[in-house]
């Protein structure tokens, strides 16, 4: 099955599971895309200050320390235009949430990720509401 296109992106994945990370960075890699690897919130935003070119942040809702919504917050204070995508296992996310992110489903298939990426990584401006 042929994934939408997609230009070739780095994208930072940040889960504290070590399996999932390697799961989604194979995929990620089959997909053309590079892929970074960090296991907090706080690695992810290391690397996101350092100035290593990073085009898309999937993050884990669910991580000690800082949750994927707190990460999403600090990451687009430090990278304004930055793609986020919210990779969850929740069926829903807990009341008070605020959320303006594309959230995708755990467990998901390659395809469900090439989607949102495709989406992600081709828009070129924020949607008007």
């Amino acid at each position: 099955m042929n994934s939408p296109a997609t230009p070739a992106a780095t994208i930072l994945v940040v889960d504290d599971d070590a399996l999932i990370n390697m799961n989604a960075v194979d995929m990620l890699e089959q997909l053309g895309h590079t892929a970074l690897e960090a296991y907090s919130g706080k690695e992810a935003l290391a690397i996101l200050s350092s100035g290593q070119q990073v085009d898309l942040l999937i993050t884990d809702y669910a991580m000690p320390g800082m949750n994927g919504v707190e990460l999403a917050t600090q990451a687009r204070q430090l990278r304004p235009n930055l793609a986020i995508l919210l990779a969850t296992g929740y069926s829903e996310l807990p009341s008070g949430m605020q959320l303006d992110l594309p959230l995708l489903s755990k467990p998901y298939q390659q395809v469900d990720l090439a989607n949102h990426l495709a989406l992600l990584l081709n828009e070129q401006a924020p949607a008007v509401s």
